[in-house]
């Protein structure tokens, strides 16, 4: 049996560009930990990972809690300034 589905809008509302660019430095660090991480798995069939590729996928995971950290004390609203 089919459910009815809320219609999809063509266009994101200007409050979804807004979330997503607050939150755009987190994507970007996210993306950085992924690539590292398919360098990794691609480094398994060519002798294992180099220690620059281990280095690359630390920093990319420091970037991450870094952007998390910076987004939650850019919205927190019980932050004390």
């Amino acid at each position: 049996m089919r459910k009815h589905l809320a219609p999809v809008t063509a266009e994101p509302t200007a409050a979804d560009l807004a979330a997503i660019e607050a939150e755009w430095s987190l994507l970007a660090a996210e993306l950085d930990v992924l690539d590292a991480e398919i360098t990794m798995l691609y480094a398994e069939d060519h002798g294992g990972p180099t220690a620059l590729d281990w280095r690359r996928l630390r920093r990319a995971e420091g970037r991450v809690t870094r952007a998390a950290a910076d987004l939650t004390t850019r919205t927190d609203p019980h932050r004390v300034a």
